[in-house]
């Protein structure tokens, strides 16, 4: 690999059934330690000292376990095809902190945070396996571990999905009925934006079951799905000015929130900018709109433009919404008819819950 790597793209090397993941099991096998560098470059090169260089050495798992026997570190290149390096003694800059307590463990740590390559760590003791990259790590887990975990997740993730599913709909009966607060609009964001997080964290854990987590990759799929779409679309509807630029930002800080801080209403307005939580808000129709089949993104941009906001576009007849370019009769007949069914799916729902 050329550039730098992601951890996601490391644990794909490392996951289950792989060649140095194999490499890995046979040297805890063995009950030997490893220290591994997952990268070369001149300033790895500037770390290792003794030693000796390995001419056209093509990674195998027997081989790296072999090498392993020794003392030293063992460098790898970036692509992950060859052993450069073997029984190297590494001298990382000691101003890098580490909190381990072993000495390969410190070296390791030091090591990736000094190079910025990742490096593994396989204890000898402990009979387990350390990734340390971009100043984390990662302790390589069994299959059935890691197995039992993401579907534990994968629970947490679905009850989430569903609390995000109940405050869209009650974000939609309030547009429609004109009674939005900005406490109902971050509830939308704050639930999606953790529906999010969650997602990406299982995609991560996932990758630890290597071809097993196919379908799980599948499931994370149908419960993530749509969610980034409607993060957008709540933006576009609130954020002012509406500029693509603008919720892009909006977007990008709502990444940006702690998520310790995200649980707190009035934490993300402010990092997004919005109102007060209990402010009046008034949606500019975007998300609605998206849902009305067929309607181009044009189109759409064109009516928010002529009816500036939601309450003016549920009060347009099919007429006037003829008049905006790109609509016609048949579409804006279609339109109408869309907006009369929420409408009445609001009255039904006030209806039943007058409080």
């Amino acid at each position: 690999m050329s550039g730098p790597v992601t951890l996601h793209q490391v644990l794909e090397r490392l996951a289950p059934g792989t060649p140095l993941r194999q490499a890995v099991e046979r040297t805890i096998q063995q009950r030997n330690g490893a220290l591994v560098i997952l990268g070369f470059d001149s300033t790895v090169e500037g770390l290792c000292s003794g030693g000796f260089e390995l001419a056209n050495s093509v990674f195998t798992p027997a081989k790296l376990a072999e090498l392993a026997k020794m003392d030293g570190a063992i460098v790898m290149n970036n692509a992950g095809d060859q052993i450069l390096r073997a029984n190297v003694h590494l001298l990382p800059d000691p101003k890098y902190g580490t909190d381990e307590t072993g000495a390969r463990h410190r070296t390791a740590e030091r090591t990736a945070q000094h190079t910025g390559k990742p490096v593994l760590s396989v204890s000898e003791d402990r009979r387990t396996a350390t990734l340390f990259i971009d100043g984390t790590k990662h302790e390589l887990l069994s299959p059935t571990l890691v197995a039992a975990s993401v579907n534990q997740s994968l629970q947490t993730l679905d009850r989430f999905r569903r609390r995000l599913d109940d405050a869209e709909e009650i974000l939609t009966r309030s547009e429609i009925a004109d009674l939005v607060t900005f406490r109902t609009v971050l509830a939308v964001l704050q639930r999606s934006e953790l529906v999010r997080r969650i997602g990406q964290e299982i995609k991560q854990d996932a990758v630890g079951l290597g071809e097993e987590g196919s379908l799980i990759s599948l499931q994370i799929a149908d419960l993530i799905h749509g969610v980034d779409e409607l993060r957008q679309l709540i933006l576009a509807d609130y954020v002012r000015p509406n500029r693509r630029s603008r919720v892009q930002g909006a977007l990008s800080d709502l990444e940006a929130i702690p998520t310790a801080d995200l649980t707190s209403a009035e934490a993300v307005a402010q990092a997004l900018g919005l109102d007060e939580p209990d402010n009046e808000a008034k949606a500019r129709g975007v998300r609605l709109l998206s849902q009305v089949p067929r309607l181009p993104d044009t189109v759409r941009t064109a009516i928010v433009r002529h009816f500036r906001n939601l309450q003016g576009l549920l009060a347009a007849s099919a007429a006037d919404l003829e008049r905006v370019e790109g609509v016609g009769a048949a579409r804006a007949e279609q339109i109408r008819q869309f907006f009369d069914r929420m409408q009445d799916r609001t009255q039904m729902w006030q209806s039943t819950f007058p409080d």
